[in-house]
């Protein structure tokens, strides 16, 4: 089978994790999927490209590589919902738009998902924790940024259009309050991108469940509105042009990020 993720270890304390950029399906999910989840909409397609300026900046990195279709690894192993709004589980049935993701009768059996359970879910959510452990041995404390995108329309989840930029801190839980000062600080003094603070997206399981600041680990989920960097209806479309205005931005975040983790310690 395809590997669950990839991995690259960088010199700072800081992991960027992108758990929802993947594309690879088990053959008894993708013999399943219906047509309207063929294309894979909800997909955060080209974060790692987005993103790809982190590397050189010394983080380190996990992508995930399988689809949220197959299984969510931003979704906790049992299952418990995350938000008392609408969401998708971490086995998803239905589409963001509330379609079905599977043909009626063909969804994934217990045995099937169990597998993708152990096989994909557990051997991500190890070597996070593993390289969160390495850094914080390493430097003192270590910083995870969980980096999302989704389409800025999605009426079943939200009203209206998404701010371009979603900080999520599990309003203020997973982060010291200094860190969230500083990225807030960060966008605030620009005005080209619209941005919130724990707003509908406060943080999936990644952040709630790594985020401990009293112990040294600071926690950020970042949901970016896909408008910005892409084409949202398929074949999803890189656009470059709209990305280098973005990335800036991502740089200065990520910096920032940095910046305001040294002033704690």
């Amino acid at each position: 089978m395809t590997a669950p993720f990839n991995f690259s270890r960088g010199k700072l304390p800081l992991l960027v994790s992108i758990p929802h950029a993947g594309t690879a399906l088990t053959p008894e999910v993708e013999s399943a999927l219906s047509d309207a989840a063929k294309p894979l909409p909800d997909t955060d397609w080209h974060i790692p490209k987005l993103y790809d300026f982190v590397q050189a900046l010394g983080a380190s990195v996990i992508v995930g590589n399988y689809s949220r279709m197959v299984i969510d690894l931003n979704r906790p192993a049992d299952d418990k919902p995350l938000y008392t709004t609408a969401t998708t589980g971490l086995y998803p049935e239905t589409l963001f738009d509330g379609s079905a993701v599977f043909v009626p009768g063909k969804e994934p059996s217990a045995e099937q998902r169990k597998f993708a359970l152990k096989n994909i879910w557990q051997p991500y959510h190890l070597q996070l924790q593993s390289e969160l452990e390495r850094m914080k041995a390493e430097h003192g404390y270590a910083l995870l940024f969980d980096a999302h995108s989704i389409a800025s329309h999605i009426p079943r989840l939200f009203d209206g259009k998404l701010p371009d930029i979603n900080f999520g801190t599990n309003s203020g839980k997973s982060c010291d309050e200094l860190i969230e000062e500083h990225l807030v600080a960060c966008v605030a003094s620009q005005q080209r991108f619209s941005w919130v603070a724990n707003g509908r997206f406060k943080g999936g399981y990644i952040t709630r469940a790594y985020g401990q600041p009293m112990q040294g680990i600071h926690a950020v989920q970042l949901e970016l509105a896909q408008c910005n960097y892409m084409d949202e209806q398929p074949p999803f479309t890189w656009r470059a042009d709209r990305a280098e205005q973005l990335q800036p931005l991502l740089e200065q975040i990520i910096r920032s990020m940095l910046a305001s983790a040294q002033q704690i310690v």
